[in-house]
């Protein structure tokens, strides 16, 4: 199956796979989004992907996908480089008849927000202006798919203003590919930070970087390209922080009266945290989990509970049965 963190050269685009596999791939059979479709599946919560473009030949998104002009001058008019259109799947991707794959949040609208070049490349005021459109075009999750190497004073102040509309800024903590390095915005301390993991949440090689909020899937992740129907493969922080997304989606679209704040808290405090002290220098509050988030109730809700952040109460929902 093709790799999508194979690099583009020249003016090329990436080619469209022709592989599909009708497994379920396993950060989905990880994850257990299934377990709480019942109940949520992202209805009416837009999700902006600010990256490369969303290429939906897949016809995966079909009418939820809605675009905003693109940030970069001169920019490819499609997702050439193929990143957008993947992690796009991997947050809202429609359940299909036949395949195992699915985004987390299937009913989810997606603001498709290109801010890179040909390549996926960027700058730091490019991110702060996809920021602001996404914001102001209603996204309650803004997913920062892209990373720039550097900050500036447009981009600390595009988050803010995100945030202070009530959105959810998620981006990954490192960039795809480097063992570590600067990524903007997740080192601001607005942003939830996402690094990857493998099969059996083992921090990735990649994970390591700057700040973490969360961990979740990112090796030997599979998704929708650009192109038409078939498949790829590819492993990074950015994926994870797209199944980060595609979670908030799920709680937002079961409790909407929640504010941005109160949603990144009950990420954190859903996560099934690494042991030890919080947050950890590589996990943070440790893997994000769908079923936890969307069904818990936390301390601070149970009547007579003292709040705090770090502990979680889990309770099942109707038509939903929770996992020891």
């Amino acid at each position: 199956m093709p790799g999508l963190t194979q690099r583009l050269t020249g003016d090329e685009c990436r080619k469209a796979s022709d592989r599909t596999v009708n497994r379920m791939p396993w950060p989905q059979a990880h994850l257990r989004p299934d377990t709480v479709w019942p109940l949520t599946e992202g209805a009416g919560v837009t999700v902006a992907v600010v990256g490369s473009g969303v290429d939906d030949s897949s016809g995966l998104l079909g009418s939820r996908l809605s675009r905003a002009p693109r940030q970069f001058d001169g920019g490819p008019a499609v997702d050439c480089a193929g990143h957008g259109t993947f992690t796009a799947g991997l947050i809202a991707a429609a359940r299909t008849p036949g395949s195992g794959f699915a985004g987390l949040a299937p009913r989810a609208r997606v603001l498709d927000v290109p801010v890179t070049d040909r390549r996926g490349s960027t700058t730091p005021d490019l991110l702060a202006a996809g920021i602001r459109v996404a914001a102001d075009g209603g996204a309650r999750v803004i997913a920062v798919m892209a990373v720039a190497g550097s900050d500036s004073q447009a981009l600390a102040d595009a988050v803010r203003y995100a945030v202070s509309k009530g959105a959810v800024v998620i981006a990954p903590a490192a960039p795809d590919g480097e063992a570590g390095g600067a990524a903007f915005p997740s080192a601001h301390p607005q942003v939830l930070s996402v690094a990857a993991t493998g099969p059996g949440g083992i921090p990735a090689k990649q994970a390591a970087g700057g700040r973490v909020d969360l961990t979740a899937p990112g090796e030997a992740v599979m998704g929708p390209g650009p192109g038409g129907k078939g498949h790829f493969t590819a492993s990074g922080p950015s994926y994870a922080a797209a199944l980060v997304a595609g979670t908030a989606a799920l709680v937002l679209g079961y409790r909407p009266e929640l504010s941005g704040e109160a949603l990144a808290h009950r990420l954190r405090a859903t996560a099934s945290g690494p042991g030890g002290r919080l947050p950890d220098p590589l996990q943070g509050y440790g893997p994000v989990d769908p079923v936890a988030a969307v069904t818990a109730v936390l301390p601070e809700e149970q009547q007579g509970g003292a709040s705090g952040l770090p502990g979680r109460a889990r309770a099942s929902a109707p038509g939903v049965v929770m996992p020891p």
